[in-house]
């Protein structure tokens, strides 16, 4: 599969592309927070205060405005505050090029029998589900359980790969979850029915059908980012440019074949590795099996290899790109939720994130415990104090 070029011919210039900003955030009962009504101008916003002031519950209440569990996973009951009424409510007012507009999301209270249900809002008529506000809002963050990104797991980075792809395409995350119901069914019937070659031959159906679905959009994420990454290289910036691969047996089908073909050969594997995957108890060969290689592009070395503060700046360019990336290809410039991402670079790097930020189009929020981290964005962002439960100016001349 060859890269696609940058921008491609269904992707709006830049000037047309939208740039919506969060002008008012609401919440009530959610996690620190009984109450909270946060007016705001800016298109840079630093929140400074003590660890466990309640920063990041601001990013992940944000955070619920795109499809998937938040930025950190949590299950929504976790998010109520406690002690509690047992649910909560958040939402934005977005000012967007075609007006503003309200978002909502919470979680309603479990009647006397049954589970509590969320609850999904735009302009007060209802909406399916978080998937419905990807038209108004796109999301990136960044927050400290990935700096072990390119140590870590690759699960962990295919997760990260799958946010990706999941600012970009919003149904993506529908099919990965399907994907995964399937795995676990095929796992199931493998265990339980093993002769059964109908249902196998049907659940191995779907499982190459979303399969091949869900590695073609993450091929598609990475020959994008790759070649934006080309593209705007610059040897100068304190960030290292990244180079890009999916590694895996169903990356490389997806690489080297039409999309009806990869499925029919997926779908062979699957039969023939019947009796390996029921020893072991799980699908062996898919898109679950994939990792993302990363190298740091200047010195070619992979990014695990290279040292803690490289990681780092590989990490914080690597998230630049991708909301570059965003813009290009959705046509709506992504929020982009930055935790305590200042704290742990050095004075240059820190002054070039700030450079870098300004380049982008989307609204930024940063969280840091010290004050002094954000001193060179005085006039030029929205400077605020996090207090358990409630948020101030960090200072009158930085009052929003």
């Amino acid at each position: 599969m060859s890269a696609a070029p940058l921008p491609s011919r269904s992707s709006p210039a830049p000037h047309e592309r939208a740039r919506p900003r969060i002008t008012r955030l609401i919440l009530q009962d959610f996690r620190t927070y009984p109450a909270l009504d946060l007016a705001l101008e800016h298109r840079v916003v630093a929140l400074a205060g003590e660890n466990g002031a309640g920063k990041t519950n601001l990013l992940e209440a944000l955070s619920l405005f795109g499809p998937g569990r938040g930025l950190r996973r949590a299950d929504l009951a976790e998010m109520a505050r406690s002690p509690g009424p047992g649910s909560f409510s958040a939402s934005v007012l977005v000012d967007t090029a075609y007006g503003e507009h309200r978002l909502g999301t919470g979680l309603e209270a479990a009647p006397a029998e049954g589970r509590p249900s969320r609850l999904c809002r735009i302009d007060g008529a209802p909406a399916t589900s978080p998937a419905a506000f990807s038209e108004y809002l796109r999301l990136v963050w960044l927050t400290p359980d990935l700096d072990a990104l390119f140590r870590g797991p690759a699960g962990e980075r295919r997760r990260f790969l799958d946010r990706l792809v999941l600012a970009i395409h919003a149904e993506h995350g529908a099919r990965v979850a399907a994907l995964e119901r399937a795995l676990r069914s095929r796992n199931r019937l493998l265990e339980e029915a093993p002769d059964d070659r109908v249902w196998l031959d049907a659940i191995e159906r779907e499982v190459a059908e979303l399969g091949i679905a869900v590695a073609a959009a993450r091929q598609e994420a990475v020959e994008r980012l790759s070649a934006l990454i080309l593209a705007t290289r610059d040897d100068a910036s304190p960030f290292p440019f990244a180079t890009l691969a999916l590694e895996g047996e169903i990356d490389a089908l997806v690489a080297a074949h039409p999309a009806v073909d990869a499925e029919d050969r997926y779908r062979a594997m699957l039969r023939e590795g019947r009796g390996r995957d029921r020893a072991a108890g799980r699908t062996l060969i898919g898109p679950q099996a994939s990792d993302l290689a990363v190298r740091h592009g200047p010195k070619d070395i992979a990014a695990g290899t290279a040292s803690t503060g490289e990681q780092k700046a590989l990490l914080v360019g690597l998230v630049l790109a991708q909301a570059r990336l965003v813009a290009v290809m959705s046509g709506i410039a992504p929020l982009v939720l930055l935790d305590e991402v200042a704290a742990h670079l050095d004075p240059g790097r820190r002054r070039g994130l700030f450079e870098a930020l300004e380049t982008l189009s989307g609204q930024v929020w940063m969280t840091g415990a010290d004050p002094a981290l954000f001193a060179k964005l005085k006039g030029r962002a929205a400077l605020l104090h996090v207090a358990p439960g409630r948020v101030g100016p960090l200072n009158s001349e930085a009052t929003p």
